[in-house]
């Protein structure tokens, strides 16, 4: 019988793709019961009980209830014949932890008491042996299989050390199989001719490269390793984006526009209005690159930078080869300034060269703008 105690959720936010991965392999590996830590609510309880319903995998506690009706919120135990015996396999989790988004309508039941009641139903279904999956660390653990009489195999979880021979506590044999999946745990229990368990005994394997893989599994994993990590580069990608318009939007420097300088321009404005700058996003139109972004820059103002074009919807006003396209932000102009700026032409081939303007020529090209 194959088991997990619980615990296995990654501790980072938006990373529900890992968690239900793992819970889709492990009903590949055909786990029989699979117990739940506080971890595993991290993206509520309704995210781990649609999954469990869809890999219709067995995930196990007895003390996780509803605020309100006092039910469990999830499957308590698993009843199943192994072989020649009939086992009971339950879950407990911890009442000292934070259940994340799920406090709200859950409530955990003292796990001492939910356990004793669990053996009781589960033995007066045939279970001959007990086996619980805990959430409650190394001590509470131990505290709880000496309270509780009828617990056959104990799984430690929760911060729980990694000990390779497991322990005997009273009856019980413990599994201490530590952290993050590096181990696992191999319990072993002698039964007499009532399938009841007379002895037993743990170890604990390293899972080291010398273990091997299963090629149906390792190909599994990395198909799904392949599309996570470019999950994730698309995702930092549009990181980066937002942030970038993040410090577009608080930079104090802006695009103002055309019609904000023609109030003191007006004679230049006019004569801009008879270039093909005035006409420029038009002839994106016509030519069907109105929504290409390689030849949108060329012909609005300030794309991509702080007030400048958007979209044509969002920014209808900055459109056209404006005069902040040449002669910079609105926001920095010197009202007052005394000194003459030309505009040289290492602004202008900024889009006047190559391909987009193969017979660029300066002196010939700005005696028909120049105002």
């Amino acid at each position: 019988m194959l088991v997990d105690n619980g615990g296995y959720f990654p501790e980072q936010d938006q990373y529900e793709d890992v968690a239900w991965f793992l819970m889709d392999a492990m009903k590949v590996l055909g786990t029989d019961a699979v117990g739940v830590g506080d971890r595993d609510l991290r993206y509520g309880l309704a995210f781990i009980k649609s999954r469990a319903a869809a890999d219709h995998l067995p995930v196990v506690c007895v003390n996780l209830m509803d605020k309100k009706t006092k039910k469990p919120v999830l499957q308590p135990y698993v009843v199943k014949k192994v072989g020649t015996a009939t086992l009971g396999i339950m879950g407990v989790i911890s009442d000292k932890v934070d259940l994340g988004p799920a406090r709200d309508s859950l409530v955990v039941q003292d796990p001492v008491a939910a356990a004793k009641a669990a053996v009781a139903e589960m033995r007066k279904k045939g279970a001959t042996v007990i086996v619980l999956l805990s959430q409650l660390g190394k001590v509470e653990s131990e505290d709880l299989v000496t309270a509780v009489d009828g617990i056959d195999a104990l799984i430690v979880g929760r911060n729980a050390p990694m000990l390779q021979k497991g322990r005997l506590i009273k009856t019980t044999v413990a599994c201490y199989g530590g952290e993050q999946g590096q181990y696992i745990g191999r319990t072993v229990l002698a039964l007499d001719a009532k399938r009841h368990v007379t002895t037993g005994d743990n170890e604990t394997f390293i899972l080291g490269p010398e273990v091997g893989e299963k090629p149906e599994i390792a190909q599994m994993v990395k198909l799904f390793d392949d599309s996570w990590n470019e999950k994730l580069r698309k995702r930092e990608k549009e990181q980066v984006v937002q942030q970038a318009q993040k410090d577009l939007e608080n930079s104090p420097d802006k695009f103002v526009g055309a019609e904000v300088c023609t109030r003191c321009h007006a004679q230049q404005a006019e004569q801009w209005k008879t270039t093909p700058h005035a006409r420029a996003w038009q002839t994106l139109i016509d030519n069907h690159k109105d929504t290409s972004s390689d030849c949108v820059s060329c012909h609005v103002v300030g794309y991509k930078k702080p007030g400048g074009f958007v979209n044509a919807s969002e920014s209808p006003a900055l459109v056209n080869v404006q005069c902040e396209s040449c002669h910079g932000m609105g926001t920095q102009h010197d009202a007052y300034t005394k000194e003459h700026r030309a505009v040289t032409e290492q602004v202008c081939v900024t889009c006047h060269q190559g391909d987009n303007d193969p017979s660029w020529n300066f002196a010939q090209k700005r005696s028909k703008i120049i105002h």
